[in-house]
Formats: C-alpha cells, structure tokens, sequence
C-alpha cells in the first residue's frame, strides 16, 4: 500500500514538473514574440557596415536588451561617425517642441547634429562624413508624431548625395490594422503632418518610408536609396501589448503603451484652449480645463458609445516638469476635466473618442476655443463641425493605396 502511495506521489509530481515546465516555455516564448529590425542587423547583417562611416539617426527607443545602439554598435568596432537628433532630442533630453542644439554626445564624443531646430533636414556638409545612415526609432502610429517628416526629410537629404539609409523597423504599437482619422489635406502641411495619410496610419516608419518613395511624396531628384531593416515576429493584427517588447517611452509625455495610444485622439486638445494633461502624471489621459463642468449624464452617454474605456470626472492642476512639460496650459490652476483609463486595446478607438470628447467639451461650454493648431493636427478643416462621416472612403482608399508597401502580414 505504501509503495504505491509514493508510486502516486511520484507520478503527480513528474505531472506537476512537465506542467510547470511548459507553462515557463510558454511564458518564454510570450515574452519573446517580436524580434525589431535593430536586433536583426544586429544577428544578420552587422558584417555589412565593415570598413563604412556609419550615422545614426536616433532617439532613446533605439535599443537592444535594454542598451542604446550607439553603445552596442561601439562595442561591436562599428565606425560610428556622427549623430543625428530627432524632436526630443538623441538621448531624449529635451521636452516637446523644445529646439535641439547641435552638440557632441556627453558619453563618446561624437558630433551632435539637430534635426529639430533651425535645421530640420539633414545638410551636405552634415552627412560629408557620412557612408550610410541608419534610423531606428519608436514611432507611435500617428501622422502627427514628427518622426516620420523627419524620416522623409532625411530621405530627400541623402538621395542628394547619394548616401544609402537604413530603416531598423519597429512594430506600430497601435497596431497594423488600425487606421483611423481624416487624411491630410495638403493645405494643412507641416512638420506635424506631411504626407496623404490618416491621423492613425497603422503602418511601420519603414512601410511609411517606401510608401513615401512610391508614391513621390518626396522632393527629390534622384531616387533615394532605400534599404528596410524589418522586425520579425509582428503581425498586424498585434499591438504592443502582443508584442512581448518592453516599452521605452518616445517622448517624455508617453510614459506607458495606454498613454500613447490615446493620445492618438487627445492630442488634439493641443489645438485648443483646453489642457491636454501636461502638467500631469498623466498627460493625455487626463483632459480638462477651469472654466468646464461636465455632467455626468453627459459623461455616461459618451462612455456607453465607446466600449473599452473608462471615464471618470476629475480635478487636477498642471505644474511645471522640467524635461516633460515646462509652462504647461493653466499652471498652477485647478482644471475640472476627466481622466481616461483603457480597459480593451482591441475594441477602444482613441481618434474617434477624441473627436467626440472634444465635441462633447465645446457642446458644454461656450469658452472652448480652436486655434490654427487643431486643423494641422487633424488635417482637416471638418473638424470644425466634428465631422467623421468622411473617414470611410478615405481610409478605404488609404488601405487599397497602401498595399504594394505592407512588409508584414
């Protein structure tokens, strides 16, 4: 009787150990869904930059295991030559719209050149140094987010000297499949939206890239040279929460996948008089303004149209943040507004929910005020009259437009 007791025993443990086992294998395997296009040139490709001047066009999302690029390709004899800063800066130093200084890297030594300051493409002389250059940065999925200008701009820049440039690709973190927004009329252009494309594209900087070549959206006179680095294991259907990666904030203001995917749609309260959140812990996530008061009926009709949020009345008072948010809207004033909590990535659409939040707001009070902002960020003069009935036959023509230039299924 005793030796079949510890048979049992010993039976349900082997039981319980190849559980547990595959469980670990399983959670391996999550955790390690997508490989980005940096990781790859990293593994295939890295004998390929032997015996060339190499830039980098980067941020702080460039990273491999938790290291910048500069400091892996560095340790790997990789002939770094000069650097090339986006809005916020190479190491993410600066705050939203601060100017970028040229400089030299506190940590190598290496030159500094701004792309967000008095010069927003790249010059001759900057890229004299220069074999061929390679971009890696997180972007966010918005037409409005000011990477892919700067992509497209250093594009015109190196076909002129014919300088190759290299896309390490990243997932959309809002997913392949979510488009949503007004496509840009063109007389609404700016470094905050440059290209024929919706507010949300659901496309990759590098799909974007060849989309920008295809379809001559570029000022160029020779073709530029064009080489996509792409990221292995995403699909469209996968937002960041699918992708196993770990979130490394692309700008100060977009600490968490949450905040960045609703500010897909609230960021256009910086085109009004109403704050964005700035001043917060949770810009973009909270919403409001001194002289609102919502009502709460107002407030549980807009939640019952939009599945996969929460919305909750709230006070807050911006303050200044050095790095994040200096002078924020209503410093130091005390805001009634609401916060913002996404419970369903899947079923929630934040560019539509900003639209009618912003609706919402003006319907609730005659101080709610637009400036010439709000119709470049949403590239359309219909926002005006808050009208998304047009979005259907455009985003249709989008997707069919895009095809040729999808890398990923």
């Amino acid at each position: 009787m005793k030796q079949s007791i510890v048979l049992l025993i010993s039976v349900l443990g082997l039981l319980f150990q190849a559980c547990s086992s595959a469980e670990s294998s399983r959670s391996e395997s999550n955790s390690q869904t997508v490989q980005v296009g940096a990781e790859v040139l990293l593994e295939k490709h890295l004998d390929e930059l032997q015996g060339m001047r190499v830039g980098l066009v980067m941020n702080p999302t460039a990273r491999v295991n938790g290291t910048h690029m500069l400091d892996t390709l560095l340790k790997r004899s990789v002939n770094v030559s000069a650097l090339f800063a986006p809005e916020h800066g190479f190491r993410g130093e600066a705050g939203a719209g601060e100017v970028i200084e040229d400089g030299v890297d506190r940590e190598t030594g290496l030159p500094v050149y701004s792309l967000y300051g008095q010069t927003k493409k790249p010059t001759p002389e900057m890229l004299q140094e220069v074999d061929v250059l390679l971009f890696d940065m997180q972007d966010v999925g918005g037409r409005f987010y000011t990477y892919n200008v700067t992509l497209g701009l250093l594009l015109e820049a190196a076909s002129q000297s014919e300088t190759p440039v290299w896309v390490l690709d990243r997932p959309n973190p809002a997913g392949g499949s979510y488009t949503s927004g007004w496509i840009l009329d063109p007389q609404y252009k700016s470094f905050v939206g440059a290209y024929a494309i919706p507010m949300a594209h659901g496309m990759t900087l590098g799909e974007l890239a060849k989309m920008m070549i295809g379809e001559r959206w570029l000022q160029v006179v020779k073709q530029p040279i064009l080489r996509v680095i792409p990221a292995e294991g995403w699909e469209r259907s996968m937002k960041w929460p699918d992708t196993g990666l770990e979130w490394h904030p692309p700008s100060p203001n977009l600490p968490t996948f949450e905040h960045a995917f609703t500010y897909l749609g609230t960021v256009l309260f910086e085109g009004t008089n109403i704050s964005e959140g700035r001043g917060t812990s949770d810009p973009f996530l909270k919403i409001g303004a001194p002289f609102l008061n919502l009502q709460k009926d107002q407030l549980a009709k807009l939640q019952e149209n939009f599945p996969g949020v929460n919305i909750e009345q709230i006070t807050f008072t911006p303050v200044s943040i050095p790095g994040k948010s200096r002078n924020p809207k209503y410093e130091g004033q005390l805001c009634r507004g609401v916060e913002i909590e996404v419970s369903n990535f899947d079923t929630f659409d934040p560019v539509l929910f900003g639209v009618r939040l912003l609706e919402l707001m003006e319907e609730a009070s005659d101080q709610v005020e637009l400036n010439d902002f709000i119709y470049k960020l949403a590239g359309s003069e219909e926002i005006q009259n808050f009208n998304t009935a047009v979005w259907q036959d455009q985003i249709e023509s989008f997707r069919e437009a895009r095809k040729p230039y999808l890398i990923y299924d």
